[in-house]
Order: C-alpha cells, then structure tokens, then sequence
C-alpha cells in the first residue's frame, strides 16, 4: 500500500521533468516528508483550461501541476467521509470498482515524490502479537526511495465532487481528490541489496507498493483521449525491477506531526528490534 510519502522538490523542478505547461503559484505547498491522508498534495495531469488561462494556450488538455487532497471521494458519493478509506486504488480491480473505474477511464494523474514509508513488525514483537501478549506491537519504518535519486512517479486517480451544502460559488463547493494506485510488491532483489541484514526486496517489507511508472509511461497514463479500459490497463504493468532501495529510518515518522528532513535519514540499523 501507499499511507506517507515524502515529497520534497521544488515546484519548478516538477515543472521541468514532467513537462508542465501550467502551474499556480498560489497553490504552491511547502515540502513535506510526512505526507499522510488527506493532506493537501501536488499532482500532475492534463485537462482542458477554462477562461482566460486557456486563450494563452491552443486548445486542448494542457499538463498541469496541481493541489489536490489525498484521499478520493466519488463523485456519487454523498459525504467526504470515506476520503481517508481511498488513499489507495488497487491496480488489480481499479477499471471495475465503482469508486474508481469513471476516473480510471478519463482522470489519471501522477503524484510525484521523493519515495514512500512502509513499516515491519519486528521478529520478537510479532512473536508476542501472535501469541497474544501484545496487542500493539512497535514497528520499524522504511523509507523506499529509488535508487537513482529521480523523482519517484506513483499512478494516481482523481475525482471531483460537488458539496450540494454549498452554494455553487463557494470556495468550498467542489472537491479535487485523488488516490494512488497499488500492485503487488516486488520479490526481485533491491538495489544494493547484498544478502545480509534489513530487508532484501520491497515484499519483505509488505505486500503491496505503490505503481510507480517510468517516464516512457507517463504520456499515455495522463492522456485523458486514452478512454478504452483493456489499452490503460497495460500501463498498470509493474515497473522493471531493481530500481528502487530501502532504508530504515527514524520512528519520528510514525508520528504525523512530525515533518523535517530528518526522517527520511538512513539508519545504519533499525530502532526496533532485529527484523532480520
């Protein structure tokens, strides 16, 4: 899964690598390396401009650098409650659930990020939990990041959704909310994995990733003209292997009011216990 993620770079920075043609700097958001659910976060794709912003552009999708919330809500949806239940599409079903296969259709987008935050139980509290003797048991946070230092691009989706509590000119009248699109974690080796201590490839640290596509993909994933369900899903294949690598990190991080560089430091070795 995806539940905290860092994202650091500076918004001309994410303009130049991925193309962008518009972008608000009034929308501009601090960096965070703590992003959790329902934080406001930065994603890119494309869609058609409206009034005065789209004479300065041929017409046509525009790629945009926007502020969304994480955490989609359904268009259909009568509340935004389920926003924190959404974080996350499965790649595996998001073309055949409700909540997501409208978007998956016409709305995807990218939200770019230095990498993600994943946490393993440590051997000895795991044995307790199982046994009963402890319900709550500490566990030793990831940073997975890729290898390289590029910026890391997840597949996502958003929606909008119209709060018919407000009048149609409030600020707060429409909802732009997003969600990130898992897989099955890799089983091949991490870079710089060398068979000895710490996890040796993302499925050891849990089942589930985020898809992060490689630029070749990105073009074809935000084209919103792309319609035709069967042709996305070949983009929902798995990224080459070996391009990502973990680390641990402080516990800070577990902590969401917690945010600094810090918690994205390397450990020379978990906090919590020996995990391998």
């Amino acid at each position: 899964m995806c539940g905290r993620y860092a994202a650091s770079r500076r918004p001309e920075e994410l303009v130049e690598t991925f193309g962008v043609r518009r972008w608000d700097p009034k929308e501009t958001l601090a960096p965070s390396w703590n992003i959790a659910p329902t934080d406001n976060v930065r994603v890119v794709l494309e869609r058609p401009l409206k009034g005065e912003a789209a004479a300065a552009l041929p017409p046509g999708p525009v790629r945009q650098l926007r502020t969304l919330k994480w955490g989609l809500v359904p268009s259909w949806s009568k509340s935004p409650e389920a926003a924190a239940k959404m974080i996350n599409a499965r790649a595996e079903t998001v073309h055949e659930k409700p909540s997501f296969r409208q978007a998956f259709a016409t709305r995807r987008c990218l939200l770019p990020g230095d990498g993600y935050f994943e946490w393993v139980t440590d051997a000895a509290e795991r044995e307790l939990e199982e046994q009963g003797k402890k319900k709550r048991p500490r566990k030793q946070p990831y940073f997975v990041t890729p290898a390289d230092g590029s910026v890391m691009a997840m597949a996502g989706l958003y929606e909008f959704w119209r709060d018919r509590t407000l009048p149609g000119d409030h600020p707060l009248a429409w909802w732009v909310t997003c969600t990130v699109v898992t897989t099955e974690a890799e089983t091949a080796p991490l870079a710089g994995a060398t068979g000895g201590g710490g996890p040796q490839s993302l499925a050891e640290i849990h089942p589930r990733m985020p898809l992060v596509l490689p630029p070749d993909r990105w073009d074809a994933w935000l084209d919103p003209a792309r319609t035709d369900p069967d042709e996305i899903r070949e983009l929902l294949a798995p990224p080459p292997a070996g391009l990502m690598r973990a680390h641990p990190v402080p516990t800070g991080v577990s902590n969401v009011r917690n945010n600094g560089p810090e918690l994205v430091t390397e450990l020379d070795g978990p906090e919590v216990g020996t995990l391998f």
